[in-house]
């Protein structure tokens, strides 16, 4: 296993690298969102009206609370619909392709709704169920607009804070700019990036090849370098192979991961930055940062000190031990979900580190997501402060009051409650089980009466016979 400064040096050059850019990246993210002129309007201005058009909408409509949200609920609808179809059309098409499988109806539906929801958890194995122009039209499409509606999400929070008439802008407007003018260029250029650097990128399903002393097989290509790069940058994280970044093909070398690294961390850490200049407080976005970087960087340093005492080996280090773990960690911070490693064999303590980062869900968080739970941090605490001071809580002018406590305590509640409350009853149903399976940790509580009863009768019995016979 390579422990080398040269792998935490080039950990900390990407980290310092995309701290440096943010700044840069941020303001040119709230130029988009507050709708002033930017690079490229020449050229994307015409893109955009046409799409206006085509979804049949205005995007000068501005909209409050209700409208906004069901305007992103209409349109991941659609977008989920959109996946299915492609997904289960996908056996009609490509019916003649080696080793192709046809998803199920429910299989393809919990694909489309997993990818659409930036969840990207997958029942199926892409080089079986999936073709590459299914990857390209079915999944990719929700890449872009789940981490575009989580940027979405966040802009609408921060004209809550700026304005005084209860709207939110538009819905439509955001999507759109948050796709042409942020998620499309940088990902077209990291798929270059990733391209020069050995990541295959080809619309041939597949090559034959042909290994000395063995019969040929199918080696399994695609548009792994533009899928890769929108995965990673819109934390995204459904892998083009099972293996997921861990692939040979997915990662040849440490320089793609590495960039993967720099595009994980890039719009979680340039949105505080947006968030400062849509607000007109410059100096809001490093507290903001400060925070998600404290935690970031504890939990980095226990990961890597937990994994360093145990056997390294048991996780499938591909690379050098600091930049993977880094990816691995960022990876689960971030919310992106492009594992490297085998989470399995991890230590238990690092694994706990990962689980942490998983239910805070900002530090730094998904893209736009992440910023905006952070927020609701942020109201809850200064609700709290102002409790204890005795002063009316306010944030960047907008005074907290029981509404807004009650709003972000459900948001935040709802997480571990869609976690824990699901898992008991499937657990206590006996959907599920722990352990050994000729064990079963969970049978009912009348049975295990009656055991511990047999038990402690033979107990007595067994501490009378013996005294009776130390009688005698």
């Amino acid at each position: 296993m390579i422990l080398d400064w040269g792998s935490i040096a080039a950990v900390l050059v990407v980290i310092a690298a995309v701290l440096f850019v943010a700044p840069y990246v941020g303001a040119y993210m709230a130029r988009v969102f507050l709708n002033r002129p930017a690079p490229g309007d020449a050229i994307l201005d015409p893109l955009e009206v046409w799409i206006y058009r085509l979804l049949g909408v205005s995007p000068r409509d501005t909209m409050r609370v209700r409208e906004y949200a069901i305007g992103l609920l209409l349109f991941n609808a659609l977008v989920a619909l959109w996946a299915f179809l492609w997904l289960y059309a996908q056996g009609d098409v490509f019916a003649g392709y080696p080793g192709f499988t046809p998803m199920t109806w429910d299989l393809a539906f919990h694909t489309a709704a997993s990818f659409t929801t930036n969840t990207d958890f997958t029942h199926f194995s892409t080089h079986v169920s999936l073709t590459e122009w299914g990857g390209l039209l079915a999944l990719m499409v929700p890449f872009f607009t789940s981490a575009a509606t989580g940027l979405s999400v966040a802009a609408a929070f921060a004209r809550g804070f700026l304005r005084r008439d209860g709207t939110l802008g538009n819905v439509y407007a955001d999507l759109v700019r948050s796709i042409t003018r942020i998620l499309l260029p940088i990902s077209a250029l990291a798929a270059v990036l990733y391209v020069i650097l050995g990541v295959p990128d080809t619309l041939t399903y597949y090559v034959m090849a042909h290994a000395p002393g063995q019969a040929a097989s199918p080696l399994f290509l695609g548009p792994v370098a533009p899928w890769q790069s929108i995965e990673i940058l819109g934390t995204n994280g459904g892998g083009y192979y099972s293996a997921n970044a861990f692939a040979h093909l997915a990662t040849p070398s440490v320089y793609v991961t590495l960039v993967g690294l720099f595009l994980m961390l890039l719009l979680a850490f340039a949105m505080p930055f947006a968030f400062a200049v849509m607000v007109r407080r410059p100096g809001e976005a490093f507290p903001l940062l400060g925070t998600a970087l404290a935690v970031f960087f504890i939990a980095l340093l226990m990961f890597g000190y937990f994994e360093a005492t145990g056997n390294l080996l048991a996780g499938g280090y591909r690379f050098a031990y600091p930049a993977d773990s880094t990816f691995q960690l960022t990876s689960v911070y971030s919310n992106t979900g492009a594992t490297n490693l085998n989470i399995g064999q991890l230590q238990p303590l690092a694994q706990m580190v990962l689980l942490f980062g998983m239910l805070t869900q900002a530090t730094p968080g998904g893209d736009g997501t992440g910023f905006a739970t952070l927020l609701i941090n942020v109201v809850l605490a200064v609700f709290l402060a102002g409790l204890m001071v005795g002063r009316t809580p306010e944030y960047l002018g907008k005074r907290i009051g029981i509404p807004q406590i009650k709003w972000s305590a459900a948001v935040l509640l709802s997480h571990p409650f869609a976690i824990l409350i699901p898992t008991a009853i499937a657990v206590v149903g006996g959907f599920a089980t722990f352990g050994s399976p000729a064990a079963p940790c969970c049978s009912s509580s009348r049975a295990r009466r009656r055991t511990t009863a047999r038990a402690s009768r033979r107990s007595t019995t067994a501490r009378s016979s013996s005294t009776s016979r130390a009688g005698s």
